[in-house]
């Protein structure tokens, strides 16, 4: 575990994680996951909607909100949850339509979240960009 981090911030850092998977699963909000201020990317190509920077819950639960107006969401499967005090490294497979071109997308993900006081501080999400801007860009 990481100098200054205690089992119970591997605790909270577990139910953070199983909470948000638990929200997308159900289709919730899971903004109020998130603290105020949050370090967010997605790296890859300025052309696809989604992909990028945000700071803000507001702007997280935008994400969130027009996600599905981009693509059709046909599997988003998370196979491993590593947690180290308060970092958590998420990793699985997504499978998606995207709805303004028809392409499928499908690839590999990890996902590096932390989480302080009960809150998300950090997510980034890793997948094969080259892959994304294929089925994205026309």
């Amino acid at each position: 575990m990481p100098y200054g981090t205690t089992e119970a911030d591997a605790r909270t850092t577990r139910s953070t994680v199983e909470a948000l998977l638990q929200g997308l699963e159900a289709g919730k909000s899971v903004a109020e996951l998130f603290a105020e201020q949050v370090d967010w990317d997605i790296p890859g190509a300025k052309e696809v909607p989604w992909i990028g920077r945000r700071s803000t819950r507001a702007e997280v639960a935008g994400f969130f909100d027009s996600l599905h107006d981009h693509v059709i969401v046909h599997e988003f499967r998370v196979t491993q949850i590593l947690v180290d005090g308060r970092d958590a490294v998420l990793l699985g497979r997504l499978h998606d339509t995207v709805k303004a071109t028809g392409r499928p997308l499908t690839t590999a993900f990890a996902i590096h979240l932390t989480v302080e006081k009960g809150h998300i501080t950090r997510y980034h999400l890793y997948e094969d960009s080259y892959a994304v801007a294929r089925a994205v860009i026309p």
